[in-house]
């Protein structure tokens, strides 16, 4: 009992768990089937139906239930799947750890959560220059999500780094990478926008935007809410990529990075347009937890990664 009367909660005793029951875990959370999570894990179905057996025990829980011909996870289940992800993770960190880091040899998975803005600008050349200076490592480029920004301390402990603009994660290490601009898109043959578009326009239009909760916006239309201007959303997605199709042939407008912007062809049925107001720059960054630190291949990564965006080409010039 503590002094104020509460019960202390004692941590589980890690020493009397065989730890590879996690990897048997991770394989039937993301298998959701024992004979592929054997096959995944490269074991005997029966070794996995014992370790399956143990870890309903342990939980209290059956964590794969049958629903009709298939298995389906438990809420409990459905919990852990990103705990458990988080804890191979760090794991297979402690174990790759060296006092000295050889790019040439490393087998090492380097992972980003990005948007597919940031993969389409900087994770395409950056897989290129990894696959040149470390043949042997593996970039994973993961989505990351509302929630990954929001708890940005404890998502970025297991992965190497988030790609992400100024204004959303603050008190953790960053690296600036690049700059970027804000345009408008309007369809090739909305009638609605003339040459320029105007703060009466944005007002009066319908928008894609690009998430649109409390918690998720991108600085662009936060701005224009400090304007006085709430864009009316017709269409919420969470990537940027579908954005120009989804402007294309109608009445709506969104705003978008220029670089993105910049690669749409011809025949992709928008205008590029200069906004109405002044927005300020874009600047992505790379975060990471303070952990990785002193890593000598995070440290090298992070090197990695600023000699690539310093090379990005620039944004782009508007057309009409």
């Amino acid at each position: 009992m503590t002094e104020g009367g509460g019960a202390v909660r004692l941590p589980v005793r890690l020493v009397n768990l065989d730890l590879n029951l996690l990897l048997s875990l991770r394989a039937l959370l993301t298998e959701r089937n024992v004979t592929r999570a054997a096959a995944a894990l490269g074991l005997s179905q029966p070794a996995v139906s014992a370790a399956l057996a143990r870890l309903r025990r342990h939980f209290g829980d059956d964590l794969l239930v049958r629903v009709g011909n298939r298995y389906e996870l438990t809420p409990l289940a459905l919990r852990l799947v990103e705990r458990t992800e988080r804890a191979v993770g760090g794991i297979e960190e402690v174990f790759s750890a060296a006092p000295d880091f050889d790019p040439l040899s490393t087998a090492r998975e380097f992972t980003l959560l990005v948007s597919d803005y940031a993969t389409r600008v900087l994770g395409v050349p950056l897989a290129a220059a990894l696959a040149a200076r470390a043949p042997r490592a593996r970039l994973v480029l993961r989505p990351h999500s509302p929630e990954d920004v929001v708890g940005a301390a404890e998502r970025l402990r297991p992965v190497d780094g988030m790609v992400m603009p100024h204004g959303f994660i603050d008190e953790l290490p960053y690296l600036d990478l690049y700059e970027d601009r804000w345009v408008v898109l309007a369809a090739t043959d909305n009638a609605r926008v003339g040459d320029v578009v105007t703060l009466d326009d944005l007002a009066a239009l319908p928008w894609v935007t690009i998430y649109h909760r409390p918690t998720a916006f991108t600085p662009a239309n936060l701005q224009l809410r400090t304007l006085g201007i709430e864009p009316r959303a017709q269409v919420v997605v969470e990537s940027f990529l579908p954005v120009p199709d989804l402007v294309a042939g109608t009445e709506r407008v969104a705003l978008v990075q220029a670089r993105l912007a910049a690669r749409l062809g011809p025949d992709a049925g928008v205008r590029v347009l200069a906004p109405p107001f002044d927005v300020g720059p874009l600047l992505e960054a790379l975060w990471w937890h303070p952990v990785h630190d002193t890593d000598p291949a995070h440290t090298w990564f992070r090197g990695l990664v600023a000699e690539v965006a310093a090379g990005l080409p620039g944004a782009g010039v508007l057309r009409d």
